[in-house]
């Protein structure tokens, strides 16, 4: 296999990657991600966590209080998050169907030291944002009346619980989650995906715009044009992931062991890239190629995440500077099994490419 040869392919390549559109779309969404990743990280931080948003709303919340006075409307008032108003029950859900009220609290004629426990419903708006907010600020409330009524019915204890002793929290939550736990390990193996469904294209179009047959004349070989396609692929895994990882610096995220993830990502990448080449070598054919590619490549994922060192934990482990000797462990297998792909990979070129010369 010669490097003038391999050279010359990847070379080809790269000039025709600027004539796939759907590819340059999908780097300039990941572009786009990492340039405003700050900003995203608000919005889809509140589609899977609505209740991350509470911190931000100084709004003062029109809420209803019906039934037995108590403690809990006393925090109630106190709180700066809601105005409170007593009302019959039914004119104040009436008026929550409305969208008059952000809430309605019902508190039962129960004593606070009675035998039965105190029953308190609450209702809201489904399916509504606001409802969230005002739900997790509401659970703050009912948790301290929940004290208040835990120290009144503490003498029917015939024990004394167990303390915990858990230790104090040092900030971070969802911002820390979403960037570190998905943002981070998306975008830099989100190029894998792409070049691996790239390599499919640039192999198959070969048998469907009949040009291999112009290739295989010239001195380049079946196998050194496989290759040559391979890496062209491979090349673009540190460059994207590079300018990911410099946007999200520049976004103020701080990111630790940057070489280190440079290199686990374009080791790891170039498993899904040699399993797009197999499949584009068996089938030949665009649509089958890439729908089986598509299938296999969400079962190894999913076996992949079901490890405990998979790639992905491991890169998020690196970025917070928390990764131990097993970052080797998990490179040395990543490696092993590229060595394995490669040889596949080397071993049925070279079959179809003798098929090819003797046809």
């Amino acid at each position: 296999m010669k490097g003038r040869h391999l050279s010359i392919i990847i070379k080809k390549e790269f000039r025709g990657l600027f004539n796939e559109r759907t590819i340059l779309l999908a780097v300039l969404l990941q572009l786009f991600i990492a340039m405003f990743s700050s900003f995203l990280m608000v919005g889809l931080t509140s589609m899977y966590d609505p209740s991350s948003l509470s911190k931000y709303s100084r709004f003062k919340y029109i809420v209803a209080y019906c039934g037995n006075d108590s403690a809990l409307r006393g925090y109630l008032e106190k709180s700066t998050d809601f105005n409170v108003y007593g009302m019959e029950l039914s004119p104040a859900v009436a008026a929550l169907r409305e969208r008059k009220l952000a809430a309605v609290i019902y508190v039962p004629d129960t004593a606070p030291d009675a035998v039965e426990p105190v029953k308190i419903t609450l209702y809201s708006l489904q399916n509504d944002l606001q409802s969230a907010i005002v739900n997790v600020k509401l659970k703050d409330i009912f948790l301290k009346y929940e004290k208040d009524l835990r120290q009144v019915r503490s003498l029917r204890l015939s024990e004394q619980p167990v303390p915990l002793q858990i230790p104090a929290s040092r900030g971070g939550g969802d911002f820390y989650e979403f960037v570190y736990g998905l943002l981070i390990p998306l975008l830099l193996f989100m190029p894998a995906i792409i070049a691996s469904a790239l390599v499919i294209d640039l192999i198959t179009e070969e048998y469907q715009h009949e040009t291999l047959e112009t290739l295989m004349s010239t001195p380049v070989t079946f196998a050194e044009m496989v290759w040559g396609k391979v890496l062209a692929c491979e090349l673009l895994i540190p460059i994207q992931a590079g300018a990911w990882l410099l946007l999200l610096l520049i976004n103020g995220i701080a990111i630790a062991n940057v070489p280190l993830i440079l290199l686990q990502v374009t080791l790891t990448s170039l498993v899904p890239i040699l399993i797009g080449t197999l499949t584009a070598l068996h089938y030949r054919e665009r649509t089958a190629a890439q729908f089986i590619f598509s299938t296999a490549l969400v079962v190894v994922i999913l076996f992949v995440l079901a490890l405990p060192a998979n790639p992905l934990n491991l890169i998020t482990r690196l970025a917070v500077g928390t990764a131990g000797m097993e970052q080797w462990i998990v490179l040395a297998g990543v490696i092993a099994i590229g060595a394995l792909l490669s040889v596949a990979t080397q071993k049925y070129a070279e079959k179809i490419g003798r098929e090819h010369h003797t046809s």
